[in-house]
């Protein structure tokens, strides 16, 4: 990753320029491993909603809260269209924690981690 510093008339700007990875095919998709929530969880998520498992929402690092995306599994050719609520994953490697409901509609709870596919909407 580079970081690349600009200043501005007093501003400073700071710009990251990633490397090209095979898993960022642009900034409206990009694709990578999924996690769902357990089945225990209960709580609040980052954006201050109670978690309700029978929604279609997902945790993402960096997307802003209420963002929608339409989760592929490239596989099954399955998808959802879930609301981005919290945030995370925190386990490296993984692009996405699903609720329960999403996990459940892509048929994924049997295997726990899933390669998907996710385009902003």
């Amino acid at each position: 990753m580079t970081f690349t510093k600009l200043t501005v008339t007093g501003l400073t700007v700071v710009c990251c320029f990633a490397s090209n990875s095979a898993s960022a095919q642009s900034s409206r998709q990009f694709s990578g491993v999924a996690a769902f929530y357990s089945t225990d969880y209960s709580g609040k998520t980052a954006c201050g909603e109670r978690y309700d498992p029978k929604r279609f929402t997902a945790a993402h690092r960096s997307l802003p809260f209420g963002t929608r995306l339409r989760i592929t599994d490239p596989k099954s050719q399955r998808s959802v269209i879930v609301v981005v609520n919290d945030r995370g994953p925190f386990t490296k490697g993984r692009v996405l924690d699903l609720s329960l409901a999403a996990a459940k509609a892509l048929r994924m709870t049997d295997r726990g981690l899933m390669k998907v596919t996710a385009v902003v909407e």
